[in-house]
């Protein structure tokens, strides 16, 4: 028994009516809303992330502060160091002299965040027993030596000093600072470097530990 062939119009017509149908459910389909879009769709509970921005509140808290004045130090969040005001005891209440304020300055960027700044993702990698003091023999006048290596300071905590001190006394009169460490044991004065908070640094404070420009 042979089949009879099938005529190639039919053939053609099956197909048309298909495209034909998957374009009616593609409609019908983006009718219901089911398209792209850049409006977040509620699909449950979003992961937990963080923004590195304090409540607004926050600003205007503590503006009586037993004298304490406000300042602005860089904290870690995330993948680069970013501003929060914080208000530091200076002596006196003065802010025009180099090491007072970056003693003062340091001891805020050792402190631990509050829980207003940890909720939203700041953390210091500053060592809690660093120190910082003025320059030795030979050094330039606007030096500052911290109590340690500079190498064996996280990178993250010294891109942090270094944009803290930036827009203070603590710096140079361009804005940079200048820093050194400690000798090693046994060494020599770690050569002092020159330090700009920069885009680079803020953004990528992993770079920290080779940035800056001998002096």
């Amino acid at each position: 028994m042979r089949s009879t062939p099938r005529h190639p119009g039919t053939a053609r017509r099956r197909l048309r009516a298909g495209i034909t149908g998957l374009a009616l459910l593609g409609a019908l389909a983006s009718g219901c809303g089911i398209r792209s879009t850049s409006v977040p769709v509620d699909a449950g509970a979003a992961p937990s992330r963080v923004g590195c921005v304090l409540p607004g509140s926050r600003e205007t808290a503590d503006e009586d502060d037993g004298g304490n004045l406000p300042v602005r130090v860089y904290l870690a969040c995330g993948s680069r160091v970013s501003p929060v005001e914080r208000r530091v005891a200076l002596p006196d209440g003065d802010d025009s002299e180099r090491l007072p304020v970056a003693r003062g300055l340091l001891d805020a960027l050792r402190a631990q965040p509050d829980s207003e700044e940890e909720a939203a993702g700041f953390k210091t990698a500053v060592p809690g027993d660093l120190k910082v003091s003025g320059p030795r023999e030979g050094d330039p006048p606007a030096t500052l030596r911290l109590s340690r290596p500079l190498k064996d300071l996280p990178s993250f905590a010294l891109a942090q000093i270094v944009c803290t001190y930036a827009d203070t006394a603590a710096a140079g009169t361009d804005r940079s600072v200048i820093l050194g460490g400690r000798a090693t044991d046994g060494g020599a004065e770690e050569p002092v470097r020159s330090f700009a908070c920069d885009t680079a640094l803020r953004t990528h404070p992993e770079a920290a530990a080779t940035a800056g420009t001998p002096l």
